[in-house]
């Protein structure tokens, strides 16, 4: 089956006071239509970067973008503006996502547009969408402002879906949101998902809405992916100290020997550690993490981790 979205050695550098800052270091993935994929890790893990990237919103410094099979790494963005329909965002924030000078009608209708499609049927499309995503008719007429945290993101996923996408990437798409908005917009982008085959990017650190809506997960550190397996895999049998400090980290009613907390800061991107960029906060740190610099190998079944001493 071809993958939906796939990139390959993709790699994103920003200049800093005469310097390269690596946020995406050689990612590698594919993902397949129908499939929802977590990647997860601490702020500043190059994983909304990377977002940005699929997103052909940022162009990469290495690397290839396949979107449906078709490579639109270097298309320019007149080739690129109609295949875009295919790939949508929603983004963390509704407040700033949203047009305030727009009614919710018009920023519904904003990718119809694009795609020339007549009023009648615009309006008819937008009317389903809203249908959909749960807001009543007469919500097309108002404004943004006139709706809670919660409503404005099922706007927001509107407007994506709106155009009939293959490809869905949420970046931090509940984090704004309070805790029971969060599960009703989990809620509703896995019963989306299911009813038009999309594929999924979900981006986020919350690792309980990463274990609700993924199929797969990548885990993030310092820009390149640590650990990439099916979502039982990662959360039940964690092969890198990485993973494991991550999942040790979320907070447990009955704790009865509680793990020991990560030692250290995360590394500046601009001064990344010899050898293992985890091995000066790894538990399991022997001579040779500090001189080689372990590749993404299989360790089980769709089961990959970049570490010598996994388990």
């Amino acid at each position: 089956m071809t993958a939906a979205l796939a990139v390959t050695n993709l790699a994103r550098d920003f200049p800093v006071a005469n310097r390269r800052l690596r946020a995406v270091d050689g990612v590698d993935l594919a993902i397949a239509p129908g499939e929802t994929l977590g990647i997860v890790g601490e702020s500043g893990c190059g994983k909304s970067t990377l977002a940005r990237l699929m997103l052909r919103l940022l162009p990469p410094s290495a690397g290839r973008i396949l979107l449906l099979g078709e490579d639109v790494t270097d298309l320019p963005e007149r080739a690129m503006r109609p295949r875009r329909r295919h790939l949508q965002a929603v983004f963390q924030d509704p407040v700033s996502s949203l047009n305030p000078r727009l009614t919710v009608r018009d920023i519904i209708a904003e990718p119809l547009r694009a795609l020339a499609i007549p009023r009648p049927a615009m309006d008819s499309r937008v009317r389903e969408m809203l249908d959909l995503v749960g807001l009543p008719a007469d919500a097309a007429a108002r404004y943004p402002h006139a709706f809670s945290g919660g409503q404005r993101q099922r706007i927001a996923i509107a407007r994506a879906l709106a155009g009939e996408p293959k490809i869905l990437i949420c970046d931090e798409a509940t984090s704004a949101l309070d805790v029971s908005v969060q599960a009703q917009i989990l809620n509703l982008l896995s019963e989306l998902q299911s009813r038009f085959g999309l594929a999924v990017v979900f981006v986020s650190h919350n690792l309980g809405a990463i274990r609700h809506v993924s199929h797969r997960v990548a885990v993030m550190y310092l820009g390149r992916i640590v650990e990439l397996g099916p979502e039982a895999a990662i959360f039940d049998t964690p092969a890198h100290p990485y993973t494991h400090a991550l999942l040790a980290a979320v907070p447990e009613i009955d704790v009865t020997a509680p793990d020991t907390p990560l030692a250290g800061e995360v590394p500046s991107p601009l001064d990344r550690p010899s050898g293992c960029h985890f091995q000066p906060r790894c538990p399991r740190a022997q001579p040779r993490c500090a001189q080689d610099d372990p590749t993404l190998a299989p360790y089980g079944e769709n089961h990959d981790v970049r570490c010598f001493f996994p388990g």
